[in-house]
């Protein structure tokens, strides 16, 4: 079992506001490296890299702070090209949601032709044309992708254009709107129009692990390994209060989003695990839901030491 590369990347810079750059302090507080390794794994510990805070910038808008966020991932592809260098599977706690074009990139230049399920409340395919807001930390997978309208320094962060093809990527757990919904998003009728696998919400929670296991069989279909982006803001927030942006009364239950994370980790063709958007600000003030997110984390990745694929 390759060992764990653990790099933390306390970034807010692409985040709506401040909180985000506080997780992997906040999770390490909490004992995530000690349980990980009371579960059997082997965790080569990368630190954490420097501290990025949200500022409001003052001339770039659309898209918002793009100079600090594109150094942020430049810097996370050097380091994680490094631990896929070392051969261990790199775990990247972040910070927010544009980390994993930063971590496509290095796995890409270090040869790895990979898939992606990205477990999302939402799927991230805004651009700064459509999106007047300006936040990146909507827009990852649409730079992954290099849709019209992207940003090209941020879809050419690397040396390959798109870093993704739609058929490489698997969406998973989002809380979107039918296309043709009263109201539908820009956002929602994007994620319709591409032909990638798309698992939402109420799919996932009808059998967490058998929504993962078809997940697994989709990004396998047409390469040998996967990434799994995870966003922590998957989960309802009245049953657990991680995510920097809330779902209420929708979403999953954490119960469910750690089943369907047990399946996705535990599988050999995992390449690596990215965790965003968790927010410590938003949790108890004693450390006890950083606690709890912790545990549920390593127990995740704990199946995969015990090499046990399948929590049913």
């Amino acid at each position: 079992m390759a060992s764990l590369g653990l790099l933390g990347v306390p970034s807010s810079s692409a985040a709506h506001w401040p909180g985000q750059e506080k997780a992997p302090e906040a999770l390490r507080a909490a004992g995530l490296t000690t349980l990980l390794a009371e579960t059997g794994h082997r965790v080569i510990d990368h630190g954490d890299r420097p501290v990025v805070r949200w500022r409001p910038h003052p001339h770039q808008r659309r898209p918002h702070d793009l100079t600090r966020t594109l150094e942020v991932l430049r810097d996370t592809r050097s380091q994680v090209a490094a631990i896929f260098e070392a051969g261990q599977i790199p775990l990247v706690v972040g910070g927010e949601c544009t980390l994993t074009i930063a971590v496509v990139s290095a796995a890409v230049e270090a040869g790895h032709e990979v898939g992606l399920v990205y477990f999302d409340g939402g799927p991230d395919l805004r651009t700064p044309v459509d999106n007047p807001v300006g936040v990146l930390d909507s827009m990852g997978m649409a730079h992954l992708l290099d849709l019209p309208g992207g940003e090209p320094e941020l879809a050419g962060v690397s040396t390959r254009k798109p870093l993704l093809t739609p058929d490489r990527v698997c969406f998973f757990g989002q809380s979107s709107s039918s296309p043709d919904a009263p109201g539908v998003t820009v956002e929602d009728r994007t994620l319709a129009s591409l032909p990638s696998q798309k698992f939402g919400a109420a799919d996932v929670t009808r059998d967490p692990s058998a929504a993962a296991r078809e997940a697994i069989s989709v990004v396998t279909a047409s390469t040998d390994r996967f990434l799994v982006h995870f966003d922590v803001d998957v989960i309802d927030f009245f049953d657990l209060p991680v995510a920097d942006v809330p779902q209420h009364n929708t979403g999953l239950t954490f119960a469910a989003a750690m089943a369907a994370l047990t399946v996705l980790v535990g599988h050999p063709a995992l390449a690596g695990l990215i965790i965003t958007e968790f927010n410590p600000d938003h949790g108890e003030p004693d450390g006890s839901t950083a606690r709890t997110l912790a545990t549920g984390l390593a127990a995740a990745l704990g199946r995969r030491s015990a090499g046990t694929t399948d929590p049913s």
